[in-house]
């Protein structure tokens, strides 16, 4: 069993309607999968999936919000105009996304009402690797990995209300 949780608390999700995934230890920046995933959150599944499609295709930037000095601007930005296409981070979280919608219909979940109210990456460990120098010596290169949250709410109908 992984000694891992997530990050949200479990107390305010209803089991029920609920669908979670988790991508751990991707090889992706952490600072361009934090963006990707404060603009994904609060979106619907399929315009989450068309959104990282055309981030992947270059047809839409993802908005950069901290991580985002001397920055270029990109088109088609509303709230803030610095912005990057950040092609291997939407490419990993599309795949986590994937895997919390098979989680979601596993659980008979209708997979057109589904909303992500929880998106959150963060650092994971640190790979300590050496690359070789000059007269045999080495210097120590550090490979940071990411953890990637993704949790899926069941939208309620107009009856349900």
């Amino acid at each position: 069993m992984p000694k891992w949780g997530y990050s949200i608390i479990d107390e305010i999700l209803n089991p029920d309607k609920t669908a979670k995934a988790s991508g751990r230890e991707l090889k992706v920046s952490h600072k361009a999968a934090r963006e990707v995933c404060k603009a994904l959150k609060g979106m619907m599944l399929n315009n989450a999936k068309q959104y990282l499609r055309d981030v992947a295709a270059k047809k839409k930037a993802v908005p950069y919000t901290r991580y985002n000095k001397k920055l270029p601007h990109r088109h088609g930005l509303v709230n803030s105009f610095s912005g990057r296409y950040p092609i291997k981070a939407s490419q990993q979280i599309l795949n986590v996304l994937q895997s919390a919608q098979a989680n979601a219909e596993n659980k008979g979940l209708d997979v057109d009402r589904l909303r992500i109210i929880h998106a959150a990456a963060y650092q994971g460990i640190k790979m300590k690797r050496f690359a070789p120098r000059a007269h045999g010596r080495a210097s120590p290169k550090f490979d940071t990995t990411t953890h990637v949250e993704i949790v899926l709410d069941e939208k309620p109908t107009q009856g349900e209300q």
